[in-house]
């Protein structure tokens, strides 16, 4: 059974505190927050301020993924901002296996996140230091894009790469996930499936939710 992260993404921002709330009283297992910074991806969202009001009303865990150039220079923020995973992207992080560390050394869980046109195999040498790893399966920068396919095969590679290390990390996949690909993508082997438009454009997200959590099975 996966856990399913809501994207907040997606959600209605006049309403923003109903949407927390609906999140809190659904089955979904985190919060799914994504930090841009309009230069390594070409869009802006939210930063440290939002993230922080947030977590005064929700109850679940924080999975906030940057994707922003220099990362490195925002963990303790994000911390204090209430940050329990954080996930850096290979391609802005020049000293990774330091990022991935630092994360770690502030008490939050530390993920990665590859782009489509990222090989896996550059994660070889740190999937032991790694407790996430994010598939992204669209072009990251914004919500509402169709499923890449080829994000299957990249699931696999990393699951294998997993198992023949020992890593604990969960594989996540972001982007195009809905009710119609999510028993592929569980059964490709992913643990964690954030949903944006899927869960809050449905006429009722908090049974979408319970939906995806049955996937796979």
């Amino acid at each position: 059974m996966p856990l399913i992260a809501p994207s907040i993404l997606s959600a209605d921002f006049l309403n923003l505190g109903r949407d927390i709330e609906m999140i809190n009283n659904s089955e979904a297992d985190w919060f799914h927050l994504d930090v841009m910074d309009g230069r390594f991806v070409p869009n802006i969202s939210y930063g440290m301020s939002i993230i922080k009001t947030m977590k005064k009303k929700a109850t679940k865990t924080f999975d906030v993924h940057l994707m922003i150039v220099e990362p490195e220079k925002y963990f303790a923020e994000f911390k204090d901002a209430g940050a329990d995973v954080l996930t850096v992207h290979y391609e802005a992080s020049t000293h990774l296996h330091r990022s991935l560390q630092a994360i770690k050394a502030l008490g939050m869980k530390a993920g990665v996140s590859l782009n489509p046109h990222t090989p896996v195999h550059v994660l070889e040498d740190v999937i032991t230091e790694i407790d996430l790893v994010l598939i992204m399966s669209v072009n990251p920068g914004f919500g509402g894009q169709k499923f890449i396919p080829q994000a299957l095969d990249k699931v696999r590679k990393v699951k294998e790469m997993i198992v023949a290390t020992g890593s604990k990390a969960l594989i996540e996949v972001d982007g195009g996930v809905t009710l119609d690909n999510a028993d592929a993508i569980v059964n490709a082997g992913a643990d964690v499936l954030v949903a944006g438009n899927t869960v809050f454009s449905a006429q009722d997200p908090a049974e979408t939710i319970k939906k995806l959590k049955q996937a796979g099975k």
